[in-house]
């Protein structure tokens, strides 16, 4: 298979999941977001489907944080439509959950607490709570404060509170981004592993081509001043992938032609 083969352009990405016959989870139809008279996202069209997952990648300053906060309802200054299983997002809702670049525990309270937080109880008392903390490897850290907690195992605990509300689509910003590389390809197996389990799809900024690569189903290639969803890579590999695999080598020479087009390096 050819690397043309495996590269799709973005022209036609929306409603590209019904046209497989796929159901739509997300759908983004985004016009245009300003920052007073600067024009930051311009003409951003894409949907997701259940249990897809999708990376965004591009140079600084291309938008790619904006558009996460937009999807998770955090920012409702744009003109556009952004919708969850056909119902208009108006704000933020329990139906999308949200991983930052750093864990931003609650240094107070324990592990439990914190994956807890949303529901006010004792996470000691939850056995959601208790049930997350095992699955992200951490049973036994329940009473653990975030000071006695590796970067890795807090970054665990922020994964098992994005999944505490049981959403359908969680959000990620570059959550990886401050730990080692080892520490990084288990969490990246442990949050598709996690993904796959609860069947919810992922919306992904990261500035890592090889882990864009790894996880997606799909990549969309942003470019800058303004925003603009330049191309889409579809991956078209199936789960559990091999990081040796020379597919995911083709597929990230193409993310790089792209982005040395758009000058990112």
């Amino acid at each position: 298979m050819t690397t043309a083969s495996l590269a799709a352009s973005a022209a036609g990405t929306h409603h590209a999941d019904e046209a497989r016959g796929r159901a739509t989870l997300l759908d983004v139809d985004l016009r245009a977001k300003h920052y007073g008279p600067r024009r930051i996202l311009d003409a951003i069209r894409f949907s997701i489907a259940p249990g897809e997952v999708v990376s965004l990648v591009g140079p600084s300053g291309c938008g790619k944080s904006t558009l996460l906060r937009l999807v998770a309802g955090l920012d409702r200054d744009y003109d556009g439509r952004i919708a969850l299983a056909g119902s208009t997002l108006r704000g933020v809702t329990r139906e999308i959950g949200f991983v930052f670049q750093e864990p931003r525990l609650f240094p107070w309270l324990s592990a439990a607490d914190n994956v807890a937080f949303d529901s006010g109880r004792k996470g000691r008392d939850d056995a959601h709570a208790l049930g997350l903390l095992r699955e992200v490897g951490l049973d036994g850290h329940a009473d653990a404060l975030p000071r006695s907690l590796s970067g890795g195992q807090a970054q665990r605990v922020a994964i098992a509170r994005g999944l505490y509300t049981r959403p359908r689509l969680l959000l990620l910003d570059e959550p990886f981004s401050a730990v080692d590389a080892f520490t990084r390809m288990k969490l990246q197996d442990l949050l598709l592993g996690v993904a796959r389990h609860h069947g919810i799809a992922l919306l992904l900024v990261t500035h890592d081509l090889d882990e864009a690569i790894y996880l997606s189903d799909r990549v969309l290639v942003l470019d800058a001043d303004p925003g603009r969803l330049r191309r889409e890579l579809r991956v078209p590999l199936p789960h559990p992938r091999d990081r040796r695999d020379l597919a995911l080598a083709a597929l990230k020479a193409e993310a790089l032609t792209e982005l040395h087009a758009i000058h990112s390096f």
